[in-house]
């Protein structure tokens, strides 16, 4: 009895050994399954809609630098889809992404529509479009204040302007191109009050050779200095052949005509990329209509060109730093259309509002918006 009892004990020690053994093995891969879920929550599937190439050297370069802060930032690797047209392949293409993403950023102001019904059939995706105004729960919005690093170029411009004559190749007649122009207008027109700014449109984003020919149409027409919106350096090079001052838009061109060139509005998105990716990871992401300025550090302008004088680069700065304090603010009055009639009265300041949906331009400048 005794050997049976002995027996007995040490098969039941050893099936208690077995069984916390086995216990304690499912509780390690429990634990790791949780820890891999959690690891899983913590890398966000990040996607980007570009409507061109980061090539372009300029819109979609910029916010491809941004996106790699990100997959720097959150050791992930964010998908891009490059060159989609505005439209309903647009929406194809945000709704594909929307089956394997938690967040999208839609970069461009005609995919608007397009996010906005993709974002009401995936109510757990957060999309985040770029330059519009449409906006749902699961839907913000983002820009930048081009009409602040619009005037500053406009102070350059105006100072340069030898003969007065200022061209500018507008992109698409849109709000954020229209405020540009009209803010860049008058920062030419607070230091050279008989300026003149003839504007035609290219109606690109990016097309090197359109671009160009506007470009040369309104250096044909005599100006001294060339402003252009698009992506592609077409028409500050355009320019550089002529000898005539030129400035591009969003990213740095200095390379591409440096004896002639002034200085651009830049765009930076980096930080507020990772704001918005951290915030969606910590569960803290709310549906907004963010507009980032010079304070905010969203915009900017490039370094100036070898060749401009010390006395501009210094008037620039120094209104820069004006904006930065919240001392100067672009659309205060008194501020009237190019047909005389008053837009902002003396003292009063456009709203932001307003300034969004601007589809009129200020006196002083040639040239009209399409319907």
């Amino acid at each position: 009895m005794k050997k049976i009892n002995l027996l007995f004990v040490l098969m039941l020690a050893l099936a208690l050994i077995t069984g916390c053994s086995q216990a304690s093995s499912t509780k390690e891969e429990k634990s790791g399954a949780a820890s891999g879920q959690k690891e899983k929550k913590e890398k966000p599937r990040v996607a980007f809609v570009y409507i061109g190439v980061p090539g372009d050297g300029g819109w979609t370069f910029e916010h491809d630098k941004g996106r790699k802060l990100v997959d720097e930032t959150f050791g992930i690797k964010s998908t891009i889809v490059e060159n989609v047209p505005e439209g309903t392949d647009a929406e194809r293409v945000i709704e594909e992404l929307a089956q394997k993403n938690d967040i999208i950023f839609t970069t461009s102001f005609g995919y608007m529509d397009p996010t906005y019904n993709v974002a009401k059939k995936y109510p757990d995706v957060v999309f985040m479009h770029a330059t519009g105004y449409k906006r749902a729960d699961n839907m913000g919005t983002y820009q930048g204040k081009g009409y602040e690093s619009g005037y500053l170029a406009g102070i350059a411009a105006g100072k340069l302007a030898e003969n007065n004559k200022i061209g500018y190749v507008g992109a698409f007649p849109i709000p954020e191109v229209i405020y540009t122009i009209n803010a860049f207008t008058l920062g030419a027109q607070s230091v050279n009050p008989d300026a003149e700014i003839s504007v035609v449109w290219s109606n690109t984003w990016f097309d090197p050779a359109t671009e160009r020919q506007a470009a040369v149409s309104l250096l044909d027409q005599g100006v001294s200095v060339l402003a252009n919106y698009q992506d592609s350096p077409a028409g500050i090079q355009a320019a550089a052949e002529r000898k005539v001052w030129g400035m591009g838009n969003d990213s740095d061109m200095n390379k591409y005509a440096p004896e002639t060139y002034i200085t651009n509005p830049t765009l930076n998105w980096g930080d507020y990329y990772i704001d918005v990716v951290q915030s969606v990871v910590d569960g803290t992401w709310k549906s907004e209509a963010t507009l980032g300025g010079l304070k905010e550090g969203m915009v900017d302008i490039a370094p100036f060109g070898k060749n401009v004088p010390k006395d501009v680069q210094d008037l620039v700065n120094e209104k820069k730093q004006e904006m930065k304090d919240g001392t100067f603010t672009v659309f205060k009055g008194p501020i009237k259309d190019q047909n005389g009639k008053e837009k902002v009265a003396d003292g009063k300041e456009l709203s932001v509002k307003d300034i969004l949906s601007m589809n009129w331009f200020v006196d002083g400048i040639k040239g009209e918006i399409p319907e």
